[in-house]
């Protein structure tokens, strides 16, 4: 039997303000990940009674995958300076947040049908991050 613990957090102003700072960061970062696979599916795909005969047919580029925008991720904190308070773990788990919802829109399911394309996140509409690794005795009091 496994067992889960969830824990209710009681920040300080600072903390919850510095929170907040790592939400939008992390919403960000989902929306610009996302738009990199939207860019790359929107270019890529062409059926084939649509394509003109007349243009030529370019090499299609390679899909962003999820290990490319994890290591996309150091260039990421070397331009922006506020991705280097996020946590690396915080950030590669945006990643794979993306990857996930690409994966249920892009083939579907066992059936063969297809879950809604994913939205861009609003403000409102991110309110979690999650850390992969924690270490055993990190919340005190």
């Amino acid at each position: 039997m496994k067992t889960a613990y969830q824990y209710r957090l009681r920040p300080t102003k600072t903390q919850s303000d510095q929170m907040e700072t790592w939400l939008e960061s992390c919403r960000r970062q989902y929306n610009y990940r996302l738009w990199e696979r939207f860019n790359w599916w929107d270019s890529n795909r062409c059926s084939i009674n649509a394509c003109p005969l007349l243009c030529s047919i370019a090499p299609p580029a390679d899909m962003p995958e999820y290990y490319g925008q994890k290591r996309d991720l150091v260039e990421t904190k070397v331009k922006y300076p506020e991705y280097k308070d996020v946590y690396s773990d915080v950030l590669q788990d945006v990643v794979g947040r993306v990857k996930k919802t690409c994966e249920r829109f892009i083939p579907g399911d066992s059936n063969g049908r297809r879950s809604g394309k994913p939205r861009f996140k609003g403000i409102s509409r991110y309110r979690s991050f999650t850390y992969p690794r924690m270490k055993p005795n990190c919340i005190e009091g």
